[in-house]
Formats: C-alpha cells, sequence, structure tokens
C-alpha cells in the first residue's frame, strides 16, 4: 500500500496560512516570509524541495486550490499557471462536482465529491507504488491527521510568528510521533516524523 506523506510550510508557532486567505493573497496576511526559502535559497534546499512533488499521486483541500467557493461558476484552474509542478494526478476534495481539468505536463486535477476516504483510495490507486502526497491546506491535512492516514509528516518551519490563521495539529487527537530527521537551512528548519499506528 502506497506511504502516505505530507510536506507542509508553516511558521514556529504553527500556522501554515495566515488570515484574510484571499486572490490577492491567498496564503493570507503575514505570510509572506513563509515560503522565502524556496525561492530565495532553492540550492541550499534542492533535495527538500525536489522531494515536495515527489510522489505518484497527490490530495488537497478546496481552498489551497483556488479562492472561489460554493458552485464552479468561473474557470478558476488553479494557483500554478499551465503547468502546476504536480506532473500526475492531483485529487481536489470539494463538495461541488467538476469534470476533470487537464493541465500541461502531466497535471490532472480531479474533483472528489465522496470524501476523505474515497480520495484517499483514488490517489492510492493512481501512485500505484509510489507516494501519495497530502498537500494541504491545513483543514486538510488535520482531517487525515486525525483519521490516522498519515505516515510521514515533513515539517519546513519558517523563522517567523504570524499569530493567527490557520493552523496545523487542530482537532487532530493524539498523536505519537518519532523523529526521522532534521536540518536547519538558513531561512527555514525541516524537520521529518514518521507517526506511529
Amino acid at each position: 500500500m502506497s506511504e502516505v506523506i505530507v510536506d507542509v510550510g508553516m511558521s514556529v508557532d504553527g500556522f501554515v496560512a495566515g488570515p484574510d486567505q484571499s486572490r490577492d493573497e491567498p496564503m493570507g496576511r503575514g505570510t509572506e516570509h513563509l515560503h522565502r526559502w524556496m525561492f530565495e535559497t532553492p540550492d541550499e534546499n534542492s533535495e527538500e524541495i525536489a522531494a515536495i512533488v515527489d510522489a505518484g499521486a497527490f490530495i488537497m483541500g478546496r481552498n489551497m486550490f483556488g479562492p472561489i467557493r460554493g458552485e464552479w461558476d468561473e474557470p478558476w484552474e488553479g494557483w500554478w499557471g499551465p503547468e502546476p509542478p504536480y506532473h500526475g494526478p492531483v485529487f481536489v476534495l470539494t463538495h461541488h462536482a467538476r469534470p476533470p481539468l487537464e493541465m500541461a505536463g502531466g497535471t490532472t486535477f480531479h474533483f472528489v465529491t465522496s470524501g476523505l476516504q474515497a480520495a484517499l483510495s483514488r490517489a492510492r490507486d493512481a501512485a500505484g507504488d509510489r507516494r501519495v502526497s497530502v498537500a494541504g491546506g491545513a483543514a486538510t491535512i488535520n482531517q487525515f491527521l486525525a483519521l490516522g492516514a498519515i505516515d510521514l509528516l515533513r515539517l519546513h518551519i519558517a523563522p517567523i510568528v504570524v499569530g493567527a490563521g490557520e493552523r496545523l495539529f487542530t482537532d487532530v487527537g493524539a498523536l505519537s510521533l518519532t523523529p526521522v530527521s532534521s536540518r536547519t537551512a538558513t531561512l527555514v528548519t525541516h524537520v521529518t516524523y514518521r507517526l506511529d499506528r
């Protein structure tokens, strides 16, 4: 069975997005430095950057896919432009059905209306013997943590305090984590945990 992983950038106070997310500020206010390490020091973090999209299939919440709520009443295609970085199947959790969206580079967004377990089952089928990555956002990751479905948690902790917004580890219950590795770079600390079942 495919290993299920999470890669997520977060502040030292546990936020993966700030308050007031919008089309102009998709990560919310106060998060402009959350992912500096990816863009300002990519050579120093090349292994971690490559690992984020090294999966056979991905799962994300609708809020991560875009700012549209309710029915799909406009042709939104994600934040990433015509060629998203996933290069594989992405299963988007939503309450509103939509046909699959094929993008350049091999990414296809599939919109799943039947819940977390259905998305995970479809992602595992698509991934084959490769990993399934739960890409975010915080609410989606927290639901998978509460379900006990995550095997490996890779946190990329930026040295900032956001103070409010979407927090990791909310309503997930008790978790037992085994440290696997940690590495400090100029703008981030990478910490990996294996979740004990």
